[in-house]
């Protein structure tokens, strides 16, 4: 009885401990995981979207890119990162990784589909109005048009708020002319994503016009910063 007991003590501590093992092993096999999909996240050759169009507009406005900012991560992107890391003191691998991305000021997963301190509600306003404002033009004009819109919530000279920017009195034509009540454009929405999550190609812009339907005099005094499609944006 004694040899029975002691064999059976022997094979429950056995059993114990595969089941610890397995643990472990699981336990690693979801960390390399979970490590390898965080890695895949990375902005990195080949990659695209929101979070690589503000690394190149952030290279570009700093003299590192001198490519289009188009949001897909190609060759030149790479090297003008590289540039960026070399100039930093960071690991020149040419990967935006978390360290790359807070020297050159983005919030990693700042892509991610949120509105940051914006709510839906401003999220939608915005696209209605970018939709309204430049339905026609450039992907990148429509993205200035909302960048406007939040650089105005940002100066001291305008509502602190999207709604207080865009009902505004006379601030946007389509608010008079019907277009704000059209349908709106499946563009705008991904404009006004990527306005808000910090891409900005009007050059920090409060204004904007159209020089072919412009009426007022006053527009044509400021100082214009770039042009985008149709619209001349301005300070």
């Amino acid at each position: 009885m004694n040899g029975i007991s002691s064999r059976s003590r022997i094979l429950k501590t056995f059993a114990a401990l595969v089941l610890v093992s397995l643990f472990f092993a699981i336990l690693g096999v979801v960390s390399t995981w979970q490590d390898t999909k965080a890695e895949e996240t990375l902005s990195r050759l080949g990659s695209s979207g929101s979070e690589v169009r503000q690394i190149q507009t952030k290279l570009k406005s700093w003299g590192y890119y001198t490519g289009t900012v188009d949001g897909a991560y190609g060759a030149k992107t790479k090297s003008a990162v590289v540039y960026f890391q070399k100039k930093n003191g960071l690991s020149a691998d040419g990967v935006a990784g978390s360290a790359t991305l807070r020297a050159l000021g983005i919030s990693s997963g700042s892509t991610s589909g949120g509105y940051g301190r914006y709510s839906s509600s401003d999220y939608n306003l915005l696209a209605r109005v970018i939709s309204a404002e430049a339905r026609g033009e450039p992907y990148v004009g429509q993205v200035a048009v909302g960048a406007v819109v939040l650089n105005r919530v940002e100066h001291p000279s305008f509502p602190n708020t999207v709604a207080g920017v865009i009902y505004q009195p006379g601030a946007f034509t389509c608010l008079t002319d019907g277009q704000f009540n059209q349908p709106i454009a499946s563009s705008a929405y991904r404009a006004a994503q990527d306005a808000i999550n910090g891409w900005d190609p009007s050059s920090g812009a409060i204004y904007y016009y159209n020089p072919a339907t412009a009426t007022s005099k006053w527009i044509w005094s400021r100082p214009v910063l770039l042009t985008i499609g149709k619209h001349k944006f301005c300070k």
